[in-house]
């Protein structure tokens, strides 16, 4: 095991499926009538847990690992994007996350050697950018919120326990 530190960078790497997985989530959310909210759980590897992944990688199936050269870059890598129910009363302007299938879904990523990266969500009617109830109700500090709209455009914020520091989304693979 490395004895190399990693710190979170301002920067998120999706990898392609995983961007395309988000959107096409978002898309069918706001597909509904009324348009609704979608949420789900980001699956890949933290900046701060990369020096373990690194030794774990092995043990992960191919197509859900970052690449050697993501691992200890100090960016968070999302590569997968795990739907999860919209349980909120008023899915049109936002969003919970079903309790136990988030817990679940959990369990399975790490199962399967992944870290929960954070959890993302749709803005159908709006810009992707955190509401004032984002704000309110985020409570991962440290983790990426990532805010998608149907056309395509998608932003990553880092909870700090106070606000949302703005990631640099890039997208390989």
């Amino acid at each position: 095991m490395t004895s190399k530190t990693n710190t979170p960078t301002n920067n998120l790497v999706l990898t392609v499926e995983a961007r395309e997985a988000i959107i096409a989530h978002a898309r069918e959310g706001a597909a509904t009538t009324p348009p609704s909210e979608v949420c789900g759980v980001l699956g890949g590897y933290r900046a701060d847990s990369a020096a373990t992944n690194a030794d774990d990688a092995s043990a992960t199936d191919s197509a859900e690992s970052a690449s050697a050269d993501d691992i200890g870059t100090g960016s968070d890598t999302v590569t997968v994007a795990e739907p999860i129910p919209n349980v909120a009363e008023d899915p049109r302007t936002t969003y919970t996350l079903d309790p136990e299938t988030t817990v679940e879904t959990i369990d399975t990523l790490e199962s399967r050697g992944l870290d929960v990266v954070g959890f993302y969500h749709s803005h159908p009617e709006s810009d992707p950018v955190p509401s004032r109830t984002d704000e309110r109700r985020a409570t991962w500090t440290g983790y990426v919120y990532l805010i998608c709209h149907p056309d395509g455009r998608l932003n990553a914020f880092r909870w700090t326990g106070a606000a949302f520091d703005v990631l640099n989304v890039i997208t390989e693979g």
